[in-house]
C-alpha cells in the first residue's frame, strides 16, 4: 500500500508529464498505454488528466509487452483497436517497460499518430523519484537545439571512445530529429521527461569504422549495460562483423536472417544531464552516442531503410566532432559545444 507521501510524489511527477511534457488541455482525448508493472503510474497520469478536464482511457497492453520482451521478433505493431485509439487521440502516453516502448516507437501506428497531429511519448522509469525541474527540461532542450544548429548543412560526423570506437557517419541531406521532453503535435515519439537527444537517419551506404557498445544494447534481453563490450565493424553503411562474448552472440542470433538489419539506420546522441545510466534512458544522456541497426524509414527524416527491427547500442564517454569544420560537440563524455 503506497504511503501518502509516495502518492503525492507520484502525482507530482505525473503532473510534470501531463502539464509540461504533453500540455494536455480541456476536452483532449488521451490514450494511456500501460503494462501490469506500470499500472499504478498509468492510474496517476489518468487522475491528473481528469483533473485537467480531459478524457483518459487506459489500455493495458501487458500481453504484447510481455511477449515482445521475451522475443525480439514478436510483432511490435499494436492490435487494430489500440492502433485506431492512438491515431484518434490528442495525446498518447505510453507507460510500459521502457525498452519495449523504445522499440514500439518505430511502428506504423506511431508514424500515423504523428501524421494525425497527435502528441506521443513514452514515460521513463522511476516516476515519483525523478527530482527533475522544468529548468532541467529547458536546458536539455536548448542543448539539442544548439547542436542541431551546429550540424545544419554539415555532412560528416566522427565519433571515438576510450575503448576503441572510431567511426564516421554521413548525415548529408538528412534533417535532424529533435527528440526532447516537451512534445509538439506531429513530433516523433520519444521518452519523457528525463531524456533528450538529437537523432539522424544515417546515410545508409556510408557509415564506416569500429563501434564498440559498452552501454545498453536493446533487443537481447539485458536489464542494463553489457557485461562485455560488443564490437561492430561497419563497411559501406553495413555492420559486417559482430564480435564479443555471450551478449554479442545473443545479438547475432536476434538479427539472423532479418532483412536489412545490418544497416546503420540511426545515429544519435544525448543532451540531458538527468537521464540515468544503465537503462534505455542513457541514450538521452550527455556523453553517450548511439547507433541503431535496422529501420530508419518510419521515424527519421529522409530515412530509406525498411526493417522489422530497430536495435540501439550505446557508446559511453564519447568524443564527437563535425568533420566538415572541426567543431566539437563532445569531448571525453563532456558537452563542449558553446
Amino acid at each position: 500500500m503506497a504511503t501518502v507521501m509516495e502518492t503525492d510524489s507520484l502525482l507530482k511527477d505525473a503532473a510534470l508529464v501531463v502539464d509540461v511534457c504533453m500540455s494536455v488541455e480541456t476536452d483532449d482525448v488521451v490514450t494511456i498505454i500501460c503494462d501490469d508493472d506500470h499500472a499504478s503510474q498509468a492510474a496517476a497520469i489518468a487522475e491528473v488528466v481528469v483533473d485537467r478536464g480531459a478524457w483518459p482511457v487506459v489500455m493495458n497492453n501487458e500481453t504484447q509487452v510481455r511477449r515482445g520482451r521475451a522475443n525480439v521478433r514478436f510483432p511490435m505493431a499494436p492490435p487494430r483497436n489500440l492502433h485506431q485509439a492512438m491515431v484518434g487521440s490528442d495525446e498518447v502516453i505510453i507507460v510500459t517497460n521502457l525498452e519495449w516502448a523504445n522499440r514500439f516507437a518505430h511502428v506504423n501506428a506511431v508514424k500515423e499518430t504523428c501524421a494525425a497531429n497527435g502528441k506521443i511519448a513514452s514515460v521513463e522509469e522511476g516516476m515519483g523519484t525523478w527530482d527533475l525541474t522544468v529548468d532541467d527540461i529547458h536546458k536539455a532542450t536548448q542543448r539539442a537545439k544548439d547542436a542541431i544548429a551546429a550540424l545544419e548543412g554539415k555532412t560528416r560526423v566522427r565519433v571515438t571512445t576510450p575503448i576503441g570506437t572510431d567511426f564516421t557517419v554521413s548525415i548529408e541531406g538528412r534533417p535532424a530529429l529533435e527528440v526532447t521532453p516537451i512534445k509538439k503535435r506531429g513530433q516523433m515519439m520519444g521518452p519523457v521527461p528525463l531524456w533528450a537527444e538529437v537523432a539522424f537517419a544515417a546515410v545508409e551506404d556510408f557509415t564506416h569504422g569500429t563501434a564498440i557498445v559498452d552501454g545498453v544494447m536493446l533487443g537481447i534481453g539485458l536489464p542494463g549495460q553489457v557485461k562485455e563490450p560488443i564490437h561492430w565493424t561497419f563497411e559501406g553503411g553495413r555492420c559486417v562483423k559482430i564480435e564479443g562474448g555471450e551478449e554479442a552472440e545473443r545479438l547475432r542470433h536476434a538479427i539472423e536472417g532479418v532483412e536489412n538489419v545490418e544497416v546503420a539506420g540511426e545515429f544519435a546522441f544525448g543532451t540531458s544531464e538527468k537521464a540515468p545510466f544503465g537503462s534505455p534512458s542513457e541514450k538521452g544522456r550527455i556523453g553517450t552516442v548511439h547507433i541503431a541497426l535496422g529501420d530508419n524509414h518510419n521515424a527519421y527524416p529522409g530515412g530509406q531503410n525498411v526493417c522489422s527491427l530497430h536495435l540501439d547500442g550505446v557508446f559511453l564517454n564519447a568524443t564527437m566532432w563535425i568533420e566538415d569544420d572541426g567543431t566539437y560537440i563532445l569531448k571525453d563524455g563532456e558537452w563542449v559545444l558553446p
